[in-house]
């Protein structure tokens, strides 16, 4: 790795969950992590947590000021941005018919809009150094279909474009730019959607879990989308990689 460390990194979606388990793995490895999600209370408690230097960013991704307030917050205080991490998305089940224009905006603009303002308002900074690391959590939907998530699969199927094309323009000026894209994970997102499986079918939450992990062996671990996410970081040749954790790997 070409960039002295340690880095300075961005981690949006911070307070809980695969975003957590980011910040946790980029902090034991000695790099500074700033910590963006609406929460502060768990910015807080996880930061108190960390062995090294943070900045605790309390703000909502959707808001279009964010991003670049948040990459200029970074830049200020520790003299530029390495890595930026994307983590912050969720979905809500709704059939076409019942995906109204509110939900579909709201869908697109967190999990497409958002990381494009993120990567826009990171970039000059990274060419600048010469050096940069993006990646994207995306999703087993970024790479196929499944009913009643039009909304959420339509984004992530451009977030991943935008991350193919963001690493095609940016590989010569020093950075890359990949996503992971893992399935269902044990994470409170998780929770939330197996609540209203279960609030609006009567299923228990095991017959809903069941039905959530078809054709998915089992739950993936936060961790393990921590360590794709670790290595694609460490990893100076690879660019537009999509990574897909499906829960099969040991």
């Amino acid at each position: 790795m070409s960039q002295s460390l340690p880095l300075r990194c961005l981690v949006t979606g911070a307070g809980r969950g695969i975003g957590r388990a980011i910040a946790e793995d980029l902090a034991a490895a000695g790099h500074h992590v700033a910590l963006l999600s609406r929460t502060q209370a768990d910015l807080d408690a996880l930061a108190d947590a960390l062995p090294t230097s943070t900045l605790v960013l309390p703000a909502d991704v959707t808001d279009p000021a964010t991003a670049a307030n948040a990459v200029a917050a970074v830049i200020d205080a520790w003299g530029g941005i390495d890595v930026l991490v994307l983590n912050a998305g969720e979905g809500v089940a709704a059939s076409i018919t019942r995906t109204d224009d509110a939900m579909w905006d709201h869908t697109i603009e967190l999990n497409l809009t958002a990381p494009f303002r993120f990567l826009r308002a990171a970039v000059p900074s990274m060419k600048e150094a010469g050096f940069g690391r993006v990646v994207v959590v995306a999703s087993l939907a970024s790479l196929e279909g499944a009913p009643y998530v039009s909304a959420y699969t339509a984004a992530k199927h451009g977030v991943l474009g935008l991350v193919r094309s963001a690493a095609a323009e940016l590989a010569s000026a020093g950075i890359t730019v990949n996503a992971v894209c893992p399935g269902f994970v044990d994470t409170p997102m998780t929770e939330r959607s197996l609540a209203a499986i279960t609030n609006g079918t009567g299923r228990t939450r095991e017959q809903a879990l069941q039905a959530m992990l078809a054709g998915q062996p089992r739950l993936i671990a936060p961790s393990e989308v921590a360590h794709a996410v670790m290595q694609l970081i460490d990893d100076p040749k690879a660019t537009g990689e999509a990574i897909t954790i499906d829960g099969r790997q040991s």
